[in-house]
């Protein structure tokens, strides 16, 4: 509306104009219809200017689609030209009513040959204002756009201001959840298990796991978001330690669709519900229980669900668990009210949780891993 509203200021002027103009030639003064008209035909972009708005925020020129949209918009100018010089004949006919009514209805009253001297009129003004009018939709179509990357720059700055914070929120709480004294006290107990026992292959493998764990937990990376496979295989790893701990109680399964790996996930989030399913489902069965892991592609969105078949919650209301929260923010911040994220019972005994993100795939990070 405030772009619409600058065109006040060329139709004052035009109006001004055509007064002065008059006055320089020696010409008597300007009729009222003349004036209105004057002024009035710049209005007439006044009132297209929204439209060419509303384009621009339905097919903006913008990747993977440039050229396309591109061809669209200067299709969308010539049509632009076309509502403009009919808008403009059709204001000048209207004024001639107001100011000239008797001339203007016996001119109607000729029938078809005043819309064929009409139609001869509007197709020469076309042809007259077609430059002009070209560069002129392109100039408003290049502010829209200029406007609408402005605050795209300006909320992405934000998002990733309030993204990155979280993510050093997460990442501590991450730590904190690796690294507290039970979860090392009970891989070092199992360690020291399995090398009494002899199993130094077993006490080996369990170290080593335990490392790639805190590896990828302390990684310096700030991306907030990374691949599903890049997350499952932490959740892998995780799972190695626990199962080593857990001996033979604990039974992972992974039904992961193929065409979901790609998929974007925020970091830890996977890594987050897996946790919560062992230490409030699986660390409270005295016999073995089950962890299933799924993920699949729906449409648009990428769904995953951790179930296990632990004691479960109480009724319909969420689990405790570490970084639920955190997680469920961090969700709000990357993808607004497309995400969704719910802990519920399942069925008469466990509890699931369902993680819902928009699916869009992720470059994984092609550079080698340094380890040392």
């Amino acid at each position: 509306m405030l772009v619409s509203a600058v065109w006040i200021a060329p139709a004052v002027l035009a109006t001004i104009g055509r007064v002065a103009e008059q006055r320089m030639n020696g010409e008597p003064p300007a009729s009222a219809p003349d004036l209105l008209w004057a002024g009035g035909d710049w209005l007439v972009y006044a009132v297209m200017t929204p439209p060419i708005f509303a384009a621009v925020r339905r097919w903006p020129i913008a990747r993977p689609h440039v050229a396309r949209r591109a061809l669209l918009h200067l299709l969308f100018a010539l049509l632009f030209c076309l509502g403009w010089a009919t808008l403009g004949k059709l204001l000048e006919v209207a004024l001639a009513l107001v100011f000239k009514h008797d001339e203007a209805m016996a001119l109607l009253g000729t029938g078809s040959r005043f819309w064929l001297q009409f139609g001869r009129n509007l197709a020469g003004w076309i042809f007259v204002t077609l430059p002009f009018g070209v560069i002129v939709y392109l100039s408003i179509a290049a502010i829209a756009h200029a406007i609408r990357y402005f605050f795209e720059a300006t909320d992405r700055e934000l998002q990733l201001a309030r993204v990155s914070e979280q993510l050093a929120s997460t990442r501590l709480a991450a730590l904190q959840a690796q690294l507290n004294p039970h979860f090392l006290f009970n891989s070092l107990n199992t360690i020291a298990v399995l090398v009494r026992g002899g199993e130094n292959q077993s006490a080996t493998r369990v170290i080593e796991q335990l490392s790639d764990v805190l590896r990828s937990t302390l990684d310096g990376t700030q991306a907030s978001e990374v691949t599903l496979d890049d997350e499952l295989e932490l959740v892998r790893q995780y799972l190695a330690v626990e199962e080593a701990r857990f001996s033979d109680r604990l039974r992972p399964v992974l039904d992961i669709e193929p065409a979901a790996l790609p998929a974007a996930i925020p970091r830890f989030a996977l890594q987050h519900l897996v946790e919560n399913a062992l230490r409030h489902g699986i660390a409270k069965r005295t016999d073995a229980g089950r962890v299933t892991i799924a993920a699949r592609r729906a449409g648009g969105d990428l769904e995953i669900s951790v179930e296990d078949d632990g004691p479960g919650i109480s009724g319909s209301a969420a689990a405790p668990g570490h970084g639920l929260e955190n997680t469920r923010e961090r969700l709000r911040t990357l993808y607004g009210e497309r995400a969704s994220l719910e802990v519920v019972r399942a069925g008469d005994r466990g509890t699931v949780a369902r993680l819902r993100i928009p699916f869009r795939e992720l470059a994984r990070d092609t550079a080698p891993d340094d380890r040392s």
